[in-house]
């Protein structure tokens, strides 16, 4: 048992310097001449390798792989801060305890900051001389944790000043909020540094909306360089959190017009959400894809109840119509699917972590994580 134990830690640990050294995505994103409404959240089509055969392109965005993520290593801050991954996790948990919704919000956090231009805690900067930042955007503008990433940065700046990127201190805690809730943990390689610049405009067009459909939802992954299987893998995260009812009121009530709601949805759950939500569109009702009241936390549990028709959100629920199904129906067969899709999620979140850091000389080391360096003096 334990030969086998160790075998597979050896496998992972590969398979993890693989993906590491083999992709980082640099996305020079200009403005979008055709800003989409989108309004909130956020294949493999062959086999096991990659999804080449689907693709769309957008003029907006151009994408440049390299051959591995530029700077970032295990124990960047050994020296200069070694408390530092502990100061992050600790924080997490103290952040935790008082209000475990603190963990979706900062996994959250961290897939809206690098799905823009990459892993550089963009998100998180205030509007400058009346400029609005992506956390004005639409897509960003039901994000929480902001405050969260605020304190930890407080307490890691008292004991190494000016020293742990903003960026590296919303990788790692995105990690260890999913290890409360009762995710996988993966390895976090650090040395990001921090955006001076916040991208207003780029985020409507590249963040999927709650009702996006198929297509949409696989592209925005796609031109990310993610295949379908780590797609259906990545949206695992809405197992945990909350959304507010206004992001799927049209579901219920009247779907496309047709004044009923989507049949797509089990009728039991539509009762269930017209309960929770009770015609108040900023009600929240928990992503846990589970009956009210009665909470399993992280897991394949969420693919599940969408071969069940529970999906709460028609991105989520349109999984199930198109070849992707077939991961859905992976990670909901029994203690094997949750161990694969365990697997799955965490080889993702590694190369998630990897999007085109800022290392070097590029980028800054904010003070605080809301203003860059010229304002912080």
């Amino acid at each position: 048992m334990l030969g086998l134990l160790a075998r597979g830690a050896l496998c992972f640990a590969l398979a993890v310097w693989i993906v590491l050294c083999t992709v980082d995505l640099r996305s020079d994103a200009t403005r979008s001449t055709a800003v989409l409404s989108l309004d909130d959240y956020e294949d493999d089509s062959g086999g096991d390798d990659d999804s080449s055969s689907f693709s769309f392109t957008f003029p907006e965005t151009r994408l440049r792989m390299q051959t591995r993520p530029r700077g970032l290593v295990f124990g960047f801050y050994d020296e200069t801060c070694p408390d530092a991954e502990e100061l992050v996790s600790s924080s997490v948990r103290r952040l935790y305890h008082a209000d475990p919704n603190v963990a979706a919000a900062l996994v959250r956090l961290f897939f809206h900051d690098c799905f823009i231009h990459g892993c550089d805690a963009s998100v998180l900067l205030d509007g400058v001389g009346g400029r609005k930042s992506e956390r004005d955007a639409g897509p960003n503008q039901s994000l929480r944790g902001f405050g969260a990433v605020e304190a930890i940065k407080r307490r890691v700046e008292t004991s190494c000043p000016g020293t742990v990127s903003c960026a590296d201190i919303l990788a790692l805690a995105a990690r260890d909020s999913l290890v409360l809730v009762g995710g996988p943990t993966y390895p976090v390689l650090t040395g990001r540094r921090d955006s001076a610049r916040s991208s207003y405009y780029d985020v409507a067009g590249n963040i999927p909306g709650p009702n996006a459909s198929y297509a949409v939802t696989l592209d925005a992954f796609a031109r990310r360089g993610f295949t379908e299987r780590e797609t259906v893998a990545l949206l695992g995260a809405h197992s945990i959190g909350k959304v507010r009812c206004r992001f799927f009121a049209d579901r219920m009530y009247n779907f496309a017009g047709t004044g009923a709601p989507d049949g797509s949805v089990d009728p039991d759950m539509v009762g269930e959400m017209r309960a929770v939500c009770g015609g108040d569109g900023e009600a929240p009702m928990e992503m846990g894809y589970y009956r009210q009241g009665r909470e399993v936390g992280f897991g394949a549990h969420y693919y599940a109840k969408l071969l069940e028709g529970r999906g709460i959100l028609r991105a989520d629920q349109q999984l199930t119509a198109g070849s992707t199904v077939r991961w859905v129906r992976v990670y909901a067969s029994g203690a094997r699917g949750e161990e694969v899709f365990r697997e799955d999620f965490a080889h993702a979140m590694v190369k998630l972590s990897a999007l085109a850091p800022l290392t070097g000389e590029d980028g800054q080391v904010r003070i605080s994580c809301s203003k860059p360096v010229d304002e912080d003096r």
